[in-house]
């Protein structure tokens, strides 16, 4: 470990801080101050509104015809009993690897529709989002086809 400087007598030296220096503190508390000061004094201007551009509403909007970087999916509606919320059916049609028989196969899954616009028996088309629930991690882009 290295040692302290020394003066000539041999006797190490004080350490120098802020609290052994009065004029440091005082300096340090007379900044704070001012800088307080001023800030009680600064008039806050409010911020200038932009104008608003006339976008149109979201439903307005005719959808996209493909989002990329996420998943698509056509299904149909199974239940719009929940608020804002449908459940739609996804039927898979595949010939069995080995035996070539055709196997069905469908998933629910739950997807975000904003304006309740889906009913029962309806063909929509959904796309992955974030997750806006624990169950919902789609969303509803368009109706294709309404129910009879």
């Amino acid at each position: 470990m290295p040692a302290r400087k020394s003066d000539q007598a041999g006797t190490p030296a004080k350490k120098t801080t802020a609290a052994r220096k009065p004029a440091v503190k005082k300096a340090a508390a007379a900044k704070a101050t001012a800088k307080s000061a001023a800030a009680k004094k600064a008039v806050r201007k409010p911020a200038e509104a932009a104008p608003k551009k006339s976008a149109k509403p979201r439903a307005a909007r005719p959808a996209p015809a493909s989002v990329p970087g996420r998943k698509e999916r056509r299904g149909v509606v199974v239940s719009a009993a929940m608020d804002k919320t449908i459940v739609v059916r996804i039927d898979a049609v595949r010939s069995h690897q080995k035996y070539r028989k055709v196997v069905r196969r469908s998933t629910k899954l739950h997807a975000h529709d904003e304006h309740n616009t889906a009913g029962v028996g309806d063909v929509v088309r959904v796309v992955e989002t974030r997750p806006l629930s624990a169950t919902k991690h789609w969303r509803l882009l368009e109706v294709l086809e309404k129910a009879k």
